[in-house]
């Protein structure tokens, strides 16, 4: 496996792991209160972990198709996401 594609695949299961603890956040709020924001929110992020499943798996058995110029700016969306994702969580958890 390439090292960039190695880097991709791990921003984008950091992702998953947050995306997964935003949908047990917002299954929660949901069982609680049933209102329809959270269920909103659970399709969201669930929709936002299959964007980086599906990521995943493409940078680990497609590596070698990747061009090496544009690994900077994949990584760039990853990050910019996994900040963003972040930023989120600590919202949802104040």
């Amino acid at each position: 496996m390439e090292p960039t594609s190695l880097v991709l695949s791990i921003v984008s299961i950091a992702n998953m792991g947050i995306l997964g603890i935003l949908v047990c956040i917002f299954a929660n709020m949901f069982r609680k209160t049933k209102a329809q924001l959270p269920l909103g929110m659970i399709v969201v992020a669930g929709m936002l972990f299959l964007h980086n499943v599906i990521g995943a798996i493409g940078y680990f058995s497609h590596d070698m198709i990747f061009s090496h110029s544009i690994f900077p700016y994949m990584l760039g969306v990853g990050i910019a996401e996994l900040a963003g994702l972040i930023i989120f969580l600590k919202i949802t958890l104040d």
